[in-house]
């Protein structure tokens, strides 16, 4: 099953402890690169999250960003450190002995020194164990969301697949005529000037002008590269990369076909070719 670069998940958890936001953010890379963005908690974790997501995942650009919010206690209250406020009470008295023309400290200010508020500090071990629960539910989610928007890219792909083959059998149909049309416009042009060719050089010519516009190689090409494609869009392994080459191939002998072009047909077939292949080049970018 091919699987597209595209797709985005995300995870949620709330304990007593606060709460955990996993998002996973998947677009088209060369290669996998993946980005983080972690709270300070879960620094740690960053050599952990990067191996999993490599032994999942092949390609594109991910990015995964971790919000951490601590829990507010339950009765809405605050604790606070008495102990640190009568030392800063104390402090704060005799400080203001040296200068009594200054206003004595808020309780606000008190308040914002370090320390002062409590915050409820949670066992790591728990916060990193749900961090890594909530990575694995968010990969296998991103990667059935790139399932099925691969899946999605398949018919699209085989859809453009089987416009090139019609391409391909409507010119083999047409070649007999186009060769026999061309052979009697060369014909009639040369019974004009017969007299004054040599025969043996005329002929050696007219075959290799027959082989400069014979073009059922490159028709055999094109439907070669195509099974090809078909067989890659069946595989379970990653394919994006020999899919592109494909289409660089598919490309080549769509053009060498309207080099060949004695015949508007031709010419006509070869750019529609190249803009079935330049609409599967568009979504084989995306496949990983």
């Amino acid at each position: 099953m091919i699987c597209s670069m595209t797709a985005f998940a995300r995870q949620e958890h709330t304990d007593s402890w606060g709460g955990l936001t996993l998002e996973l953010r998947s677009v088209n890379h060369r290669y996998l690169d993946i980005g983080l963005r972690l709270p300070d908690e879960l620094r740690v974790l960053e050599g952990r999250i990067r191996e999993q997501l490599q032994q999942q995942l092949n390609r594109g650009k991910v990015d995964v960003q971790v919000r951490y919010q601590p829990a507010q206690h339950a009765t809405g209250e605050l604790q606070l450190d008495t102990t640190l406020i009568e030392q800063l009470a104390r402090a704060s008295a005799q400080v203001q002995q040296y200068f009594p023309e200054h206003r004595p400290t808020s309780t606000l200010e008190i308040m914002r020194w370090p320390g002062v508020l409590q915050v409820p500090q949670v066992d790591p071990e728990v916060l990193h164990a749900k961090a890594m629960e909530l990575l694995d539910a968010a990969v296998a989610e991103l990667i059935q969301g790139r399932r099925r928007e691969g899946q999605q890219l398949k018919t699209i792909l085989e859809q453009r697949c089987e416009g090139i083959l019609n391409i391909v059998s409507l010119m083999r149909g047409l070649i007999p005529e186009i060769k026999q049309n061309w052979r009697d416009k060369l014909h009639a042009r040369l019974s004009e000037v017969k007299g004054e060719l040599d025969p043996g050089r005329l002929e050696q010519e007219m075959v290799i002008m027959a082989q400069k516009i014979d073009v059922d190689e490159e028709l055999d090409r094109l439907a070669t590269h195509v099974a090809e494609v078909r067989r890659g869009l069946s595989s379970d392994k990653p394919i994006g990369r020999r899919l592109d080459f494909l289409m660089q191939e598919l490309n080549r002998e769509a053009n060498t076909l309207g080099s060949k072009s004695v015949d508007a047909r031709t010419g006509t077939a070869s750019v529609d070719l190249k803009v079935l292949i330049e609409q599967m080049r568009e979504q084989v970018q995306n496949i990983e």
